[in-house]
């Protein structure tokens, strides 16, 4: 089964996970001071997506340019990934395509070290992209797991451009952020992306280092 195929439930029991919900998991990591050329972007695509009111104005006008803006603030040591397919083991239902994924690593010819998967919400319901973001999570680590480069966790964030929720599995554990973060909050946005893409993958919500 593809990627936007699976529930919560369903990825809960076919990978033995546990979810731990709390207020605020990613609300100590402190905003960054964004670009004027994100900000002066922001100001004339948001009103436009808005206005247009489909999935792909939202991911083109105001998605990208944040993973880009974060991409940035990281001297762009990562690979940013569009629309690529990303079948893992198709055994287990981890195949399909990736809205957005985040890489550490600066080759953007093949998708290396995957840390972060971005899952566009449909119909601007965020908890309906749940469910797949967790299982783009689940085989980001099976995939860097077979690579031999086993990260401590791995993130994912769900959007409707407007807004942003992010979670983080690590062990068994899907630590999910029960904040939706606006895009108002622009710095604090890009300041969570920004410490998923640390080199050493030490962000941690839970407030350690």
């Amino acid at each position: 089964m593809p990627y936007g195929e699976f529930s919560i439930d369903e990825i809960k029991a076919r990978f033995q996970l546990r979810i731990a919900e709390a207020e605020e998991y990613f609300a100590h990591i402190p905003p960054v001071a964004v670009s004027d050329f994100l900000t002066q972007t922001l100001s004339e695509n948001i009103p436009l997506a808005v206005a247009v009111s489909t999935e792909k104005a939202r991911s083109e006008l105001i998605i990208a340019p944040v993973l880009l803006e974060a991409r940035r603030q990281v001297q762009r040591r990562v690979s940013l990934f569009s629309g690529v397919e990303f079948t893992v083991d198709p055994s287990q239902g981890l195949n399909g395509t990736c809205d957005y994924l985040l890489s550490l690593s600066p080759e953007q010819l093949t998708i290396e070290v995957p840390v972060v998967t971005v899952v566009e919400a449909k119909n601007d319901n965020l908890k309906s992209g749940l469910g797949q973001c967790m299982a783009e999570m689940v085989a980001a680590r099976l995939f860097n797991q077979r690579k031999g480069r086993d990260l401590p966790c791995v993130y994912g964030v769900v959007t409707t451009g407007s807004l942003w929720k992010f979670l983080r599995l690590e062990g068994d554990v899907v630590s999910l952020d029960l904040r939706e973060y606006p895009i108002s909050e622009l710095g604090r946005v890009v300041g969570i992306l920004v410490s998923m893409l640390r080199p050493q993958n030490t962000a941690d919500p839970g407030g350690k280092a």
